[in-house]
């Protein structure tokens, strides 16, 4: 039995499944990985991304942060590939209750996934630093320099910036789908970014299947670790409805 054989026998098995979704889930769609040999991370710039990417750093340099911020982290023309699709799918068949990504894009959503719980939000949502307006992205993409609200604000994007706390009720919400799940997809993701990461250890079920390029240190845990590009992997399985 191949490996894509065994995990469409553990997808027509399960009832709550929940996926959890890195970086390594949009770079089929052409979003960069940070970490990747290509990736933001080993690209040159003026500051080192962890440090542009920082709450601090946004407050202290916050012209610098969005000439990087525009150039490097928004892609609106990226579409959802065969991984997005296939979730959707699954969801809309009744099989998964939810998709718990640490992707900002929100591709998710674009191919029709409901039940999305962004841990480090989006760059589709944007407020005012000063009175709380609310933004679409096209406040970023459609201004040059600091994008400014009416009221003469700086408009932040909604994203977790390093030294930013997670959104409680998003943690609170994961933390319950992961409880209740009884299959628990991982694709795309190193599961090397805290807290992110430690959310796994909720997950009570009988299995695990991480779908990643490279090898993570739960791999050991899983009852399938499959080598490859989790929407190569996906657009194989056949959904079939409970």
């Amino acid at each position: 039995m191949t490996q894509v054989e065994q995990l469409q026998q553990l997808v027509n098995q399960s009832r709550r499944i929940v996926a959890f979704t890195g970086a390594g889930c949009s770079t089929e769609s052409g979003v960069p990985d940070f970490r990747s040999v290509d990736g933001l991370y080993r690209q040159t710039w003026n500051y080192p991304p962890e440090e542009i990417l920082s709450h601090e750093f946004f407050l202290q340099h916050p012209e610098e942060f969005y000439r990087f911020y525009r150039a490097k982290m928004l892609f609106p023309h990226a579409r959802p590939n065969p991984a997005h699709r296939k979730l959707a799918q699954l969801e809309a068949a009744g099989r998964l209750s939810a998709v718990i990504t640490q992707n900002i894009d929100g591709l998710h959503q674009q191919a029709g996934s409901k039940r999305v719980l962004e841990l480090h939000g989006s760059v589709h949502r944007n407020f005012c630093m000063d009175c709380g307006k609310p933004y679409p992205l096209d406040a970023i993409l459609e201004t040059e320099g600091l994008p400014r609200c009416s009221c003469g604000g700086l408009i932040k994007p909604d994203v977790v910036l390093y030294g930013e706390c997670l959104d409680d009720r998003v943690l609170e919400q994961s933390i319950r789908e992961l409880e209740r799940a009884d299959l628990l997809l991982v694709g795309g993701t190193s599961l090397s970014v805290y807290p992110a990461a430690g959310l796994l250890r909720y997950f009570r079920g009988s299995h695990l299947v991480l779908i990643n390029k490279t090898p993570t240190d739960r791999d050991r845990d899983a009852q399938l670790v499959i080598p490859q590009p989790i929407g190569q992997v996906l657009e194989q399985l056949e959904v079939l409805p409970l």
